[in-house]
């Protein structure tokens, strides 16, 4: 394609590519902008069109693309651009102090739940939790491997029973 047809050819096109702007950007200064900038690449890249296909979808296309690219620039630029008093909400929540008051009322029910456990059960569920393995506390406690894991599982169980009444009745 010369010069002189892809002048034709653009002119020809030159209200629609900016409609088609206008309707993208939704503001006629940027129209101007994304058909001028439409303009150059398909200038650049006249190589590529092939004869006897639509200029205006090959134009629209790029304008379209175009379009894409400055907006996804935009939005990276916006974020980065953010001042500091905008973003005040990011550095409060690191100097915040967290409420600790709930996670040990949490902790002193636990503790007293484990505590009506019996005997038999709290203690092989307490060397668990500190990190025991189940040889190690049928060892400790001269008592099959079975017998441990069996009595760990109804700690387990009754705890989680316990909790669930104490949570319905708060």
């Amino acid at each position: 394609m010369t010069q002189s047809q892809f002048k034709d050819l653009y002119d020809n096109n030159e209200n629609a590519l900016f409609n088609f702007a206008r309707k993208l950007t939704r503001n006629d200064y940027l129209a101007k902008d994304l058909v001028q900038e439409t303009v150059i690449k398909a200038y650049r890249s006249k190589h590529t069109f092939r004869p006897g296909t639509s200029f205006k979808s090959w134009s629209f296309t790029i304008l379209k693309n175009t379009f894409i690219t400055l907006y996804n620039k935009r939005r990276k630029r916006a974020v980065v651009n953010t001042s500091v008093e905008d973003m005040s909400y990011a550095l409060e929540s690191q100097q915040s102090v967290p409420n600790e008051a709930e996670s040990c009322l949490r902790v002193a029910e636990m503790k007293k739940h484990i505590s009506r456990l019996s005997t038999k059960s709290r203690k092989p569920f307490m060397m668990f939790v500190i990190g025991y393995k189940y040889s190690e506390i049928a060892e400790q406690l001269s008592i099959p491997i079975g017998t441990v894991k069996s009595r760990i599982n109804f700690a387990r169980t009754k705890l989680q029973s316990q909790l669930q009444q104490y949570k319905m009745s708060a």
